[in-house]
């Protein structure tokens, strides 16, 4: 940790400093938004997850726009707008009794969801670069984890359903945290440009048809979507409506679950990075993508004997096994998406990994909602369980057209074949000028 922590700018460090501590009000509402929504607000569970949907739906609308305006305005800009839309959605949320009051408050969150994502990898990757980068996405998904696991914890202990005004609270507590990334931005962080300085009336470099065009992208996007369905689609919706309604287990249940998850992603991050450091990330997503598939058939199994110590042991459990495939996910698209952009096609490669992201949170909540609402809690969990394979599949098609450099690989290796176009376009490369940009 202190050779990563030296090796970094300073920048990376004030974006790093503060990540757990800003991601608790967030780890706060996280689990227990449906709940929230279901046991509280009295809304049906269908209506509940398609309200929870609205977040990524908005998310993908805008995260084409915004990705473009990155590149051209710089993610600083982006990203101020978007905290402040956070804001404004979460504590009309703490406050929200009416499904339409709650569906303008989830379109303000997502709002900055969808330019949160593009812009803050946008600003990493311009700080950080070479081998360092993909330490960063890591250690960075460790304590965003860290802080979410935390909130968990202190939520699940917290909230009660037959008491309104505790979620009222940790919603509000949702949105004065957003204020610690606003400070940084508006403070340390004022100075650091990720736009390109080239002129206005030059031609587009990398727009959206060209950049989705190359193989590797578009499988890359496909396999991101797949995963966030069967994965973090499912970590607010699927999987506490599973626990609740299936599996019968208390609130306390699901807040520490999450808390086992952050306790894995926080342990083993480290250690995950030194045996995949490289080694190609394809096959990274593919082991991931079999720890998943039995994660959910751990969790599928505590339907079988709900309301029971053994249930609630299931249930943490799933989070353990499933919190140790996000050690290998995390690092690795990200670092590819970046791998493969320019600097002036940064913002829009990162907003099409955004896309794919929220296009997967967008189903996955709807699904679970409708399955789960109507009993079909087996073929829910049959579903992620394939999903997981297909993953795996994925990542093999990806393998044969990825350029061996961005999966992670020093030299070109004697299997795939380069993705056409990708030449000249893999990772950063940092002139004096770009430099001095950087710099406060």
């Amino acid at each position: 940790m202190r050779t990563f922590w030296n090796a970094l700018p300073t920048e990376g460090r004030w974006l790093l400093s503060t990540v757990a501590i800003q991601t608790l009000g967030r780890g706060m509402t996280l689990p227990f938004t449906i709940i929230y929504l279901h046991e509280v607000r009295g809304f049906d569970l269908g209506i509940s997850g398609a309200l929870m949907s609205l977040i990524a739906i908005t998310g993908l609308i805008v995260t084409g726009p915004g990705g473009t305006l990155i590149d051209r305005y710089g993610a600083r800009r982006v990203l101020i707008a978007g905290l402040l839309s956070m804001i404004a959605g979460c504590a009309l949320l703490a406050f929200a009794t009416h499904p339409a009051v709650v569906a303008v408050a989830v379109v303000l969150i997502g709002v900055n969801f969808g330019v949160s994502w593009p812009g803050f990898n946008a600003l990493i990757a311009t700080v950080v670069d070479g081998e360092v980068r993909q330490q960063y996405f890591g250690v960075n998904f460790a304590l965003v984890n860290l802080g979410i696991g935390v909130g968990g914890v202190i939520g699940g202990f917290f909230v009660d359903v037959h008491d309104p005004t505790t979620f009222t609270t940790i919603f509000l507590i949702d949105a004065a945290t957003s204020l610690i990334p606003l400070a940084l931005l508006l403070g340390p962080l004022r100075r650091v440009r990720t736009q390109s300085d080239a002129d206005d009336d030059a031609p587009a470099v990398g727009g959206y048809r060209e950049i989705l065009r190359r193989p590797a992208v578009l499988w890359l996007t496909l396999l991101t979507f797949l995963s966030v369905f069967i994965g973090y689609g499912q970590m607010e919706a699927g999987f506490p409506a599973f626990a609740r309604q299936v599996a019968e287990v208390s609130t306390q249940v699901v807040g520490l679950a999450f808390a086992v998850n952050t306790a894995v992603i926080v342990l083993l991050q480290f250690t995950v990075l030194r045996l995949i450091s490289g080694k190609r990330r394809t096959r990274v997503m593919q082991v991931m993508a079999l720890i998943w598939a039995l994660s959910w058939v751990l969790l599928g199994a505590t339907g079988f004997l709900p309301g029971t110590i053994t249930a609630a042991i299931g249930v943490i459990a799933f989070m353990g096994v499933f919190a140790f495939g996000e050690t290998m996910l995390q690092p690795t698209v990200p670092a590819i998406y970046n791998d493969l952009a320019s600097d002036r096609t940064r913002g829009r490669y990162n907003a099409i990994n955004s896309a794919a992201f929220q296009g997967g949170a967008i189903l996955g909540p709807l699904v679970a909602g409708v399955m789960l609402g109507e009993g079909l809690d087996v073929w829910f969990i049959g579903l992620m369980v394939a999903g997981g394979l297909a993953v795996g599949l994925l990542a093999l098609v990806l393998e044969r057209v990825i350029m061996p450099e961005a999966n992670g690989l020093s030299s070109v290796g004697t299997e795939g074949t380069p993705d056409i176009g990708t030449a000249g376009a893999s990772g950063i490369h940092r002139t004096d000028e770009a430099a001095e940009r950087r710099s406060p």
